[in-house]
């Protein structure tokens, strides 16, 4: 309560790195990990059930299921498969489906559980190294119970940020340690599973900076950094590895054209994920009016998250996993040192958070997901096995649900309008593409024409009669041949489908 007194702090400095070992506590019980172990793991799956509620949950999820079977037919990433990512995931989903086929993305909900539970159990034992038994425990539990308090199409998806996560904290986890060369290479797996992991590299830096940084362990971060980086685009290509990646982005990341629209967003996320964090937010602040904490890398790798998040002016709410791991682990800080009947509050407070965000992933409705089923029925209908077809929009999901190969490398219109930012404002056409796309595209489209087009814009600024290129090409080849929910179907006029 505000109207209390400051609870009597322990010491400032236990919000700070780990003591020497001449000054800390007895040994713990061999046993913590095999009693916290279970329990994470156990709250690892109860908040992922939602998961497995629908057969995807998100665009993204649905794009890289179909990357996975362009890969498997042959594809060449950053050639004939593209998309603004690094390859890491794209190929994990590609793995699984050479183990599991590719008609489930069962085997991915599954490893995004051992994610979260992976990364939980690196946070316990940051903390736990920190500041104790009870400190690790609560940082782990904290964790995982916020960890699903976003709208459940970004925080259930089994995507980039998901298993970005445990990379980014077992980078903390080994310059906690001064494993450094450990350390480079899991700020380099955050970064090629997303770009923005590679924020953490900044948390990171500090601690190397601030023991010293003898040159032996610079060297030993850089190569680590670095090695992995470099051969994954060797793997790839390098000059494709560069522009999907790095360079190729530019008018995806401007701000310009959508400031409300983007401004909305990116305050109904914030609100969201405070509501989450209910539990945690309170002790922080508590904390930080009576003492100034000790702990600069877990500030640094939150202001570090926050920096990610702000990169590119999207706010998308899966944006906002980042920001998890280090919340939970101030939570646990600030909670070490005041009365322990205040953490038994926070993890109440934060549970009941938790449950009423497992109840929206469980009972909401998913109309979109729907609208693509149908529209993936449709094409099965209309269309071979052999056949290829376009759907213009951003539901590459459809292309999966159908099981039908895209006619383009590009699976969004997105890509070919700059609508994949989420723009609703002017820049949005043609020439704001993608750099070099639209020849490629029109390439494709005279090479192999599709037997279907599909036009999902339902009314987007991205519909045909804002891109002539495309209402050329329906023009003089197609005919519409029915609407599905707004959906206008295309069929090839020589094949008379």
């Amino acid at each position: 309560m505000l109207g209390e007194p400051p609870a009597p702090l322990r010491s400032v400095r236990t919000l700070g790195p780990p003591r020497p070992r001449a000054e800390r506590a007895p040994a713990p019980s061999a046993r913590y990990w095999p009693r916290l172990i279970p329990l994470l793991a156990a709250l690892a799956c109860v908040t992922r059930i939602p998961s497995f509620r629908w057969p995807l949950w998100s665009p993204d999820e649905g794009y890289l299921a179909v990357q996975a079977r362009m890969l498997a037919d042959g594809g060449v990433l950053y050639e004939t498969v593209v998309d603004r990512k690094p390859p890491l995931v794209p190929w994990l989903y590609e793995g699984a489906f050479a183990l599991f086929g590719d008609a489930t993305l069962l085997p991915l909900k599954v490893l995004a559980v051992a994610a979260q539970l992976l990364t939980a159990v690196l946070l316990a034992c940051i903390a736990r190294r920190r500041w104790g038994d009870r400190a690790g425990r609560t940082a782990g539990v904290l964790y995982l119970l916020v960890s699903v308090g976003l709208n459940p199409e970004d925080a259930q998806a089994a995507t980039f940020e998901v298993f970005m996560l445990p990379c980014a904290t077992a980078a903390m986890w080994c310059a906690d340690r001064r494993r450094w060369a450990a350390a480079g290479t899991a700020v380099a797996c955050a970064f090629l599973v997303k770009q923005t992991g590679g924020a953490v590299l900044v948390p990171v830096a500090w601690l190397l900076w601030r023991g010293g940084a003898p040159r032996r362990h610079v060297a030993r971060l850089a190569a680590g950094l670095c090695g992995p980086v470099l051969a994954v685009a060797v793997l790839t290509t390098p000059a494709g590895f560069a522009f999907w990646t790095v360079t190729g982005s530019g008018a995806y990341a401007s701000f310009a054209g959508s400031e409300l629209h983007v401004f909305g967003r990116g305050l109904a996320n914030s609100l969201i994920l405070a509501g989450a964090c209910a539990g945690i937010i309170p002790p922080v602040v508590r904390v930080l009016r009576v003492a100034r904490t000790g702990a600069a890398e877990l500030w640094l790798w939150l202001a570090s998250s926050v920096a990610a998040v702000l990169l590119g002016f999207h706010f998308f709410g899966h944006y906002y996993l980042q920001l998890m791991p280090p919340l939970a682990l101030l939570g646990a800080a600030a909670l070490q040192i005041l009365p322990r009947e205040r953490t038994a509050r926070a993890i109440v407070a934060t549970g009941c958070s938790c449950a009423v965000f497992l109840a929206w992933g469980l009972l909401a409705p998913r109309p979109e997901l729907a609208h693509a089923a149908r529209l993936a029925k449709v094409i099965e209908s209309r269309t071979g096995p052999a056949d290829k077809v376009l759907v213009w929009g951003i539901h590459p999901e459809t292309y999966w649900l159908a099981d039908r190969a895209p006619a383009s490398r590009y699976l969004t219109a997105g890509l070919l309008t700059n609508y994949s930012g989420g723009r609703n404002g002017p820049q949005v056409g043609e020439k704001y593409a993608v750099d070099g796309a639209w020849p490629v595209f029109r390439e494709e489209l005279r090479r192999q024409p599709p037997e279907l087009v599909v036009d999902d814009s339902r009314g987007k600024p991205y519909g045909p009669d804002r891109v002539p290129s495309l209402r050329r090409a329906l023009t003089t080849a197609y005919r519409p041949v029915l609407r599905v929910g707004g959906a206008v179907v295309y069929a090839r006029v020589d094949r008379g489908r």
